[in-house]
Formats: structure tokens, C-alpha cells, sequence
């Protein structure tokens, strides 16, 4: 059974109807990073980049933002 980490930024922003661009704008992280985190590309994830991203959305529970899959 594999086990993946999902980031769910996708149905975050789209639920908040803002863009991937105006959570790095919020958050003040990097454009890129918020692309590679949304399109679960990264490799590691910064525990600031989500405290960052959970201030910018108002989010706190942790479940909203990161999630794991078995596939």
C-alpha cells in the first residue's frame, strides 16, 4: 500500500475564489513554491510555508491544507 502527502491548494483557493497567485501575494511565498505545493511537485514542505498559508487563508486545522492518500 503506498502512502502519498497531498497539499489540497487547488480546492483551497478555489473555495476562497482567489488565485494561486493571490495566495503568494497573502502568504508572501514565492509564486513558484505555491505552484510546485499546488501541483504536488515539492519534494519538502516548509512547516513556515503552511503556517504562512494557513494565516493567509484563516485556516486552523492543519487537515485543511495537508492530507494522505493510499493508493
Amino acid at each position: 500500500m503506498n502512502r502519498h502527502v497531498i497539499i489540497n491548494l487547488k480546492e483551497l483557493v478555489a473555495s476562497r475564489n482567489i488565485s494561486l497567485r493571490e495566495l503568494a501575494r497573502l502568504s508572501d511565498i514565492e509564486p513558484s513554491i505555491i505552484n510546485k505545493l499546488a501541483n504536488n511537485k515539492h519534494e519538502r514542505i516548509s512547516l513556515r510555508h503552511i503556517e504562512r498559508i494557513a494565516d493567509a487563508l484563516e485556516i486552523d486545522d492543519i487537515r485543511e491544507i495537508i492530507c494522505i492518500v493510499t493508493h
